[in-house]
């Protein structure tokens, strides 16, 4: 029997909860709007009454052939005859892969095993998953599928230690698909609702190997109306994000590429794109400064209430993590999440992002709640975005790398190939990459690096790119980088620039000439771009990498 296990609803009939509503009247509404299978769970009832209530909800099940689970209780699960049982598990993470660590993985391995003889062979029985080991241990025991949390912090489990985030999720698929012939569906649970079930079945994605479903507690329990809130649900997860759109059969050809840029920066200068930067006091003057140079119109505002308006008016946002009190971090993420439902793009600059724990918390913190279109930052900041928690930086900048050309570009093809976006990873040659196509990009200045933010003002001029360009974002942010770029080095030659200083007035007089230039030349060729030093590198695939490194390793 194939199950659909798109929308997996989990009881929960504590008063904070549930309310002063029956829970058999919350199934039967969910199992109306679209709930895919229902899980009785009641932690401390007592047997008796359990078994009442759930021969209620089997009976409601029954009507619409919606399977139904009892969680942990095989005795409940065989006195209804139910379909299945899922099966939790004590926390592990506090003593891993120690010999206490393994006794618990067996005990759980043999739970799974006890159930499958108790309910027989055709019973469903589904296992919590925290962890890579736990995940293979389950499969191996025989679980039916696997629910995977916590995906998100939630109220309505106190005993939570593992919080994993979309990209914990994602971490376990990748592990699981390499499986042969233990091929099992995946759902993700914990904290997941109406805002953020599209991020996570969207940035769990590992490869071809995706989740079958989510399951959701309040989200369906606690909502006034369970019918209305279920068919939402159904709806959401079962419909590719609007913030996300593919972009297949791009060119890969530096010099078509070069022929388009053009285009993009004429794009500019006709649509006059909104860019709503979020950045320090020190940059912002500068920052608005480069928009106007290139034709964009922007607006300085830190505040995330603004952002549902901003984003309304059809342009992009920088998020650039200069500082990081609390509240800062609560209104960058609000602000994204308010693009990404109007489907308009966001670039993220973590700054700093491995100076400190507090900073390592707040990346982890917007990756796993938006989706950016490009992430740019230095070779440190790009570790840390990867997951490396080796990496520490003293301040923002970067410390001298010891990475080979090579070792730069297939980080930027693996940031980029995971989050499903664009990735610039600056330094004295910047590396650009979707995932699919990579390149090294070596223009610029060292002038550049002496004064305070063009590394926020590169994301706004790509920003603006982005705004006006949504048909190829790796074109649009290859457009920019080189506006930026060859901007900063025809202002160096100036006779009138004898340093930093008087670089900056001749640098925003040239990404102004630069930008002119383009839009004279109708979206041809032009002058400027003969000093373009672009260069398409050649990485081997992703999970070819890792089967090679996995062999060298034997």
């Amino acid at each position: 029997m194939v199950l659909d296990y798109s929308l997996y609803l989990v009881t929960d009939s504590t008063p904070a909860v549930l309310g002063k509503k029956k829970i058999e009247d919350v199934v039967q509404a969910a199992v109306y709007g679209g709930a895919t299978i229902v899980q009785y769970r009641e932690k401390h009832g007592e047997t008796a009454n359990m078994i009442k209530t759930a021969e209620g909800l089997r009976a409601i099940c029954h009507e619409s052939n919606t399977p139904l689970i009892i969680n942990d209780r095989v005795d409940v699960a065989l006195a209804v005859k139910a379909q299945g049982v899922h099966l939790g598990q004590t926390d592990m993470s506090t003593f891993p892969k120690t010999s206490l660590y393994q006794v618990e993985m067996l005990k759980y391995s043999q739970e799974i095993t006890v159930a499958r003889q108790l309910l027989g062979p055709e019973a469903i029985i589904g296992a919590t998953v925290s962890s890579i080991d736990e995940a293979v241990t389950a499969i191996e025991a025989g679980a039916d599928y696997l629910g995977i949390g916590t995906v998100y912090a939630t109220a309505t489990k106190d005993d939570t230690k593992v919080i994993l985030g979309p990209t914990g999720v994602r971490d376990i698929l990748d592990a699981i698909s390499v499986l042969e012939n233990k091929k099992v569906p995946t759902i993700a649970i914990g904290g997941i609702n109406a805002k953020n079930i599209q991020r996570v079945m969207f940035k769990s994605q590992a490869g071809s190997k995706r989740l079958d479903g989510v399951a959701v507690v309040s989200a369906i329990v606690a909502a006034d109306d369970a019918k209305a809130a279920a068919q939402e649900l159904r709806e959401l997860v079962n419909k590719s994000p609007g913030f996300f759109k593919e972009q297949a059969n791009q060119t890969k050809e530096v010099n078509e590429l070069l022929g388009r840029v053009n285009a993009v920066i004429r794009e500019v200068g006709l649509q006059k794109p909104l860019c709503h930067n979020m950045t320090n006091l020190v940059v912002q003057n500068f920052a608005a400064n480069v928009a106007l140079a290139i034709g964009s119109s922007p607006i300085m505002a830190n505040n995330g209430d603004e952002a549902s308006e901003l984003a309304a008016l059809g342009g992009s946002l920088v998020v650039n993590m200069g500082s990081v009190p609390p509240e800062a971090i609560m209104n960058y993420e609000r602000a994204a999440q308010a693009y990404n439902s109007c489907d308009r793009p966001v670039l993220f600059d973590p700054v700093g992002a491995g100076a400190t724990k507090l900073r390592r918390g707040a990346v982890r913190r917007m990756l796993a709640n938006c989706y950016f279109e490009v992430l740019k930052g230095n070779e440190n900041e790009i570790r840390v975005l990867l997951g490396d928690v080796s990496t520490q930086q003293k301040g923002v900048d970067s410390s001298a790398s010891t990475s080979s050309d090579l070792d730069k570009a297939t980080l930027a093809r693996d940031l980029a190939a995971r989050e499903h976006g664009v990735v610039v990873l600056t330094g004295e040659t910047d590396y650009l990459s979707d995932g699919k196509r990579t390149y090294a990009v070596k223009n610029g200045h060292e002038y550049l690096g002496r004064i305070t933010g063009t590394g926020c003002t590169l994301g706004t001029t790509i920003a603006a790119c982005l705004a006006a360009h949504r048909e190829d974002k790796l074109l649009a942010t290859l457009s920019a980088m080189l506006m930026f770029e060859v901007a900063s080095e025809r202002a160096a030659i100036r006779l009138d620039v004898k340093g930093p200083g008087t670089f900056v007035p001749a640098f925003i007089d040239e990404l102004y000439e630069v930008a002119q230039l383009a839009r004279k030349s109708d979206g041809g060729w032009s002058s400027w771009l003969a000093s373009a030093k672009v260069e398409e590198i050649t990485l081997r695939k992703a999970d070819e990498m890792k089967r090679v490194l996995e062999n060298a390793g034997k």
